[in-house]
């Protein structure tokens, strides 16, 4: 039996490997010219990038794929400590982060007078809500309403306030001061919302962050995932098609028989799993009312990303490999970004020193430098020609922030906006991760992985169950093989 993947991002991957073990013949189709999607890689004057994510969790979501496809991994992963560094722009200002409780207070000392029993006591709950809900809410699949109506009963009714605040909320519940509130709230960041629009259930990552797994750098960089998986794939035969943009499709009853792409080319298989933006797919390919522009442009998506890429022909001195540009007006500035009611002359921002650890991304004596900043997609801000201003803004504040001018040393230098990212990766106006996660966008209320009218049509990624993130991504490729498992058995 055949399976075609379209798209070859870590959840179509994942998914590829998966229905291999298990017997299928299986192709992919990427409309970028590599395979990645927002797991890629930006090569440049001698310089490598990660374009997308530059480190990631729940590394036992990548054990348990290994064990169910029968493979070894094939990129070697470190765990990360300290985390990441915090700087603010009053001078001196800076906290490095670390899992070990003892150290973090120390950051904290002139700030959250008995922070080791307030984060003890924090870490105790976000536990305990991680292990109530992660095998009843987040590992499951949905055929009904009445089926998550259920499942939600079944997790302690204590958790339940936590649906009715926010990030923000729950932390406050706990810290005083502005610092570590901010701090520990900017994991929501990382779901591509703020700690204002994302529910207090999401405050189970700080466990995951602190406690359960920690972050991890993948040695040679976070590309080394996918080339891996490529790798493995192509060893089994699997053929991959680039530059492939899926046009149309043709179907006979209940049933998906063939896709086309962009030149009339035909991709034909007994099952099909799309491994593009779910919602989107629905609307541009199948055409779902449902899921027309106007519908989707009403939904909740996470933040658009402005990347910027440096290579400098100079090492850069006292900055740590991850790193957060804060300011001193975190409410304000978190309430007002989504819909672009702020200026962004003195935006928020990650810093990620790429080969501060991978020594393969810039040439000797040279350094690799990424920066993401958050943004609101094209809804709320189309016109991204002022992206290489925002830039030089950001270059020079960082330069002043480190004590050290990186503008004379730039000898590579790329700016993508959520323009661009759009275009490359078909995201809905630019969002950089799909859809967000209000509670009327999760678990049975996102777009399902098995679709509503073809029954061998099938969805994996960030806008289906669960949610959006490298784990999640993994996690969305198991729950769609137990899906094709059910309908089709063993072969």
């Amino acid at each position: 039996m055949k399976a075609l993947i379209i798209g070859t991002g870590i959840g179509g991957l994942s998914t590829a490997l998966r229905l291999l073990k298990r017997g299928y013949e299986v192709e992919m189709v990427e409309q970028f010219s590599q395979a990645g999607g927002r797991l890629n890689q930006l090569k440049k004057d001698g310089f490598l990038f990660d374009m997308g994510p530059s480190f990631f969790s729940m590394s036992y979501e990548f054990e348990e794929l290994a064990r169910d496809a029968g493979i070894d991994l094939p990129f070697t992963y470190h765990e990360l400590d300290p985390i990441y560094s915090v700087w603010y722009n009053t001078p001196g200002k800076t906290f490095r982060i670390f899992k070990d409780v003892e150290k973090l207070a120390h950051e904290f000392r002139d700030y959250e007078p008995g922070f080791v029993v307030k984060m003890q006591k924090y870490l105790e709950s976000t536990g305990k809500l991680y292990h109530d809900t992660e095998s009843r809410i987040i590992r499951r699949n949905y055929d009904t309403l009445a089926a998550y109506a259920g499942s939600l009963m079944q997790v302690p009714p204590g958790h339940l306030p936590k649906l009715f605040r926010n990030f923000w909320q729950e932390v406050s519940r706990y810290f005083s001061s502005d610092e570590v509130r901010e701090i520990i709230s900017l994991v929501a960041f990382f779901l591509g919302g703020t700690p204002f629009n994302t529910p207090a259930v999401y405050t189970m990552l700080s466990y995951t962050e602190f406690v359960h797994d920690g972050y991890y750098n993948v040695e040679g960089g976070m590309y080394k995932i996918t080339e891996g998986f490529v790798d493995l794939l192509q060893k089994r035969g699997v053929k991959i098609s680039y530059n492939t943009s899926i046009s149309g499709f043709l179907s006979e009853g209940d049933k998906i028989t063939g896709f086309t792409d962009q030149d009339g080319n035909v991709f034909k298989a007994d099952l099909y799993v799309v491994n593009a933006d779910a919602a989107v797919f629905r609307s541009k390919i199948l055409e779902r009312k449902k899921y027309s522009t106007a519908r989707l442009d009403k939904m909740n998506w996470t933040m658009a990303p402005l990347t910027i890429y440096l290579g400098l022909d100079q090492k850069v001195p006292h900055i740590d490999h991850h790193n957060y540009f804060l300011r001193n007006n975190f409410i304000e500035y978190s309430n007002k970004l989504y819909r672009n009611q702020v200026s962004l002359d003195q935006p928020y921002y990650y810093v990620n020193v790429v080969s501060r650890h991978n020594s393969n991304a810039a040439p000797e004596g040279g350094e690799a430098v990424y920066i993401l900043v958050p943004v609101p997609d094209r809804r709320f801000r189309p016109d991204w020609s002022d992206r290489e201003e925002i830039a030089n803004a950001i270059i020079k504040d960082l330069s002043g922030r480190i004590g050290y001018d990186i503008q004379p040393h730039i000898v590579s230098r790329t700016v993508l906006s959520p323009v661009e990212w759009e275009a490359q990766l078909d995201l809905h106006r630019g969002s950089g991760l799909g859809l967000g996660h209000k509670l009327g966008q999760m678990a049975w209320f996102r777009p399902s992985n098995k679709d509503e009218q073809f029954r061998n049509l099938f969805y994996t990624g960030s806008s289906t169950v669960p949610g959006t993130g490298i784990p999640m991504a993994v996690i969305s490729s198991k729950l769609v093989t137990e899906r094709i498992d059910k309908a089709y058995g063993s072969l």
